[in-house]
C-alpha cells in the first residue's frame, strides 16, 4: 500500500458509505466510482486492501471524489464506464489524478498576481450587499437544495463574500485549501462529496467548525482572460452526489455572476469616465478663469499705459473723465489726455481707434504719442491732427486702420473762462453746456477720418467757455447705447439728456449724470466708452477766487454700477 492519509472519522456504515460513494467489488477486484461517471477499478490482491478496511477506502476514494487527482495505490488499471479502454495507473507512491479529472496544482507566483489584478481590476471587494449577487445565492440554495449557498472572491489572503445564503454575520473567512481555496485552482467544478474523507478538505475550517461542512460543491467565476476570481458555492451538512447536469447549473450560476461582475464593472467605468470628465471640465474651467484673469490683468496693465494716470490741476477749470472697456479681457481702442503747451495755455484730446486688442493698443500708443509730440510743435489743432494723419499713413504697421479724434486747446480769456479752441477728424460732435438747459454741439464742418486718405481735411471752430459752463467729449459708445425700447441714445437722445440736466454744470456732475445714463440701459454700453468733461467753476465756487482744483477720474469695465467703481 502507497503512502496515505488515515481515513477521518465517518458516522456512516461501511456499506452507508459505500453506496454514497459508490463502491462495488466482486471479491477479486474493488471498482469505485467518481463523478462523472469513471470507474476505476482496483485489484484488492494487489493493494492488500478490502471494502470494509475504512484506511483502504479513504485511501481509494480520496483521490478522484475530492477532484485534487491525489491517488494513493500500488498497482492498478482504470477503466472507463463505456469500455473506452484501459490507462495505467502510479506507481505507489506517487500522486496524480484519474482520467477525465481536473488537475489542480498551486498558482504560481506571476498567475497569482494575475488574479489578484483581475481581482483588484473588478474593484468588489467590501462593496455593499447587491441584490443581483443575493438573488444567485438564494437561487442556488433553492436549486441543489442546499441550507447554505454563496458568492464568494478569493483574494490574497481571504474569502470575502459577495452574497451568502443561509449563512448570518460572516462577511470573510482565512484563505485554507480544500474549499473555495481550492476550487479557484481549475476551471472545472470542484465536488466534494463527503469532505470527512478528502485529505485537504477535512482540515478546514467549515468542516471542523461549527458548521460540519460534509458536502462541497463550487464553480469557478473565470473572466474572459481566463482569471478566476472567486466561486459560486453550495454546502451541505451531509454527504452527497450531484449530477453533470447539475455541476452544469452550478457553472452557469458562476457565469451569471461574472455577467453582473462585468454589467457593474462597465457601469462604474462608464461613472469614473464621466467623473474624470468632469474633473477635466472643472480643470479645464480653472484654467480658463486663470487666463482670463491673466489676460484682463494683462490687459488692465496695458491700458493704464495708454491713458493718462491723472488728471492734470489746470488752474481754474474742473475735469472729470469716465474710461470702461467693453470686455476686461480686451484692450480698449478710446483714448484721452490733457496736458500742458506751455505756461498758460493747455491742450486736450480724446478719441477712438479701429478696432480692439493689441492691434488697436499699439494704434492707439502711436495716435496718443504722436498728438503730443506735435501739440509741442504747432499746437493749432488743424495742424496737429494733421500730422496725425500723415503720421498713420506712414507707418507701414497701421495698414488700414484708421481713428477719429477731437483735439483742443485751452486759452485763458480775458473776461474769465477760457477759449477753446476745438478742431475734430470724423468724431462726434462735442458738447458746449451753458447753463439753463442750453446745449450746442460743437462740430467744425470737414473734419475728415484721421489716417484714411492722404491729404485730408481738418476744420477748427473757437468758443468761449465762460464761468458756469461745460464741454463734453465722448466716444460712440455713449451714443450706440440702447435704450430700453431697443433704440440708441444717438445724437438726440444725448442733446436731449443733457438739455434735461437742471444741476449746475460741473464736469463731475456731467460725468457722473452721463454714466447713470448708460447704466439705465438694459445691457449697458456694448463698445468701450471714454468720458472727459471740462468746466469752468463760477465765481465763489473757485478756490482762492482763481483755481478750481477738483478732478474726478474713474476707469471701470463696462455695465459695472455706480456704486462699484472707484
Amino acid at each position: 500500500m502507497g503512502p496515505h492519509r488515515s481515513a477521518p472519522h465517518s458516522d456512516l456504515t461501511p456499506d452507508d458509505e459505500a453506496r454514497a460513494l459508490g463502491i462495488s467489488s466482486d471479491g477479486a477486484t474493488l471498482t469505485t466510482y467518481n463523478y462523472p461517471g469513471q470507474a476505476i477499478r482496483w485489484n484488492i490482491a494487489q493493494i492488500g486492501a478490502t471494502l470494509h478496511d475504512p484506511v483502504a477506502r479513504a485511501s481509494l476514494c480520496s483521490g478522484f471524489l475530492d477532484g485534487r487527482g491525489l491517488v494513493y495505490a500500488a498497482e492498478a488499471r482504470t477503466v472507463r464506464v463505456g469500455g473506452q479502454g484501459e490507462a495505467d495507473m502510479p506507481q505507489a507512491g506517487h500522486a496524480a489524478p484519474p482520467a477525465g479529472e481536473p488537475v489542480r496544482r498551486a498558482l504560481s507566483v506571476a498567475e497569482e498576481a494575475g488574479r489578484l489584478d483581475a481581482v483588484r481590476r473588478y474593484d468588489i471587494l467590501d462593496t455593499p450587499p447587491d441584490g443581483s449577487f443575493d438573488r444567485v445565492a438564494a437561487l442556488a440554495a433553492r436549486l441543489f437544495e442546499v441550507p447554505v449557498a454563496s458568492v464568494t472572491i478569493v483574494d490574497e489572503d481571504r474569502i470575502w463574500f459577495k452574497a451568502v445564503h443561509g449563512l448570518e454575520g460572516v462577511s470573510e473567512i482565512g484563505r485554507e485549501p480544500g474549499l473555495c481555496g481550492s476550487a479557484v485552482l481549475s476551471d472545472e467544478t470542484l465536488v466534494i462529496p463527503d469532505t470527512l474523507i478528502d485529505p485537504v478538505a477535512c482540515d478546514n475550517a467549515l468542516v471542523t467548525g461549527p458548521m460540519a461542512v460534509r458536502f462541497y460543491a463550487a464553480a469557478p467565476i473565470i473572466t474572459s482572460d481566463g482569471y478566476r476570481l472567486g466561486t459560486v458555492n453550495i454546502l451541505d451538512t451531509k454527504p452527497r452526489l450531484i449530477t453533470e447536469e447539475d455541476t452544469a447549473t452550478l457553472a452557469d450560476l458562476a457565469a451569471i455572476v461574472l455577467d453582473e461582475m462585468e454589467m457593474r464593472l462597465s457601469a462604474l467605468n462608464a461613472l469614473r469616465t464621466e467623473q474624470e470628465r468632469r474633473i477635466e471640465q472643472e480643470e479645464a474651467r480653472q484654467r480658463a478663469e486663470q487666463d482670463k484673469a491673466s489676460i484682463a490683468a494683462f490687459a488692465a496693465a496695458l491700458q493704464r499705459t495708454l491713458l493718462p494716470p491723472a488728471l492734470p490741476v489746470v488752474p481754474g477749470l474742473e475735469l472729470a473723465c469716465h474710461y470702461a472697456t467693453a470686455s476686461p479681457q480686451d484692450v480698449g481702442g478710446d483714448f484721452y489726455d490733457v496736458f500742458p503747451l506751455d505756461g498758460k495755455r493747455w491742450a486736450f484730446f480724446l478719441g477712438d481707434v479701429c478696432g480692439k486688442g493689441p492691434e488697436a493698443a499699439a494704434l492707439t500708443s502711436l495716435t496718443r504719442y504722436t498728438l503730443r509730440a506735435a501739440a509741442l510743435i504747432d499746437p493749432d489743432p488743424d495742424v496737429v491732427l494733421t500730422s496725425l494723419n500723415t503720421a498713420l499713413l506712414l507707418d507701414a504697421a497701421v495698414g488700414s486702420r484708421f481713428c477719429t479724434a477731437v483735439f483742443g486747446t485751452l486759452e485763458p480769456h480775458e473776461q474769465g473762462g477760457f477759449t477753446v479752441t476745438v478742431a475734430t477728424g470724423g468724431h462726434p460732435p462735442a458738447y458746449h453746456l451753458r447753463g439753463q438747459g442750453t446745449v450746442e454741439a460743437v462740430q467744425p464742418k470737414g473734419g475728415m477720418l484721421i489716417g484714411a486718405i492722404a491729404g485730408a481735411h481738418f476744420a477748427s471752430h473757437s468758443i468761449h467757455l465762460a464761468p458756469g459752463e461745460g464741454l463734453l467729449l465722448y466716444t460712440d459708445g455713449l451714443t450706440e447705447a440702447r435704450l430700453a425700447d431697443g433704440q440708441m441714445i444717438g445724437d438726440e437722445g444725448l442733446t436731449g439728456f443733457l438739455a434735461a440736466r437742471t444741476a449746475p454744470v460741473s464736469a463731475a456732475a456731467i460725468i457722473e449724470d452721463t454714466i447713470a445714463l448708460i447704466d439705465a440701459t438694459p445691457h449697458g454700453a456694448g463698445d468701450d466708452v471714454a468720458l472727459l468733461a471740462l468746466s469752468v467753476p463760477l465765481a465763489d465756487a473757485a478756490v482762492d477766487g482763481f483755481t478750481a482744483a477738483a478732478t474726478a477720474h474713474t476707469i471701470a469695465p463696462a455695465g459695472e454700477m455706480p456704486e462699484s467703481r472707484p
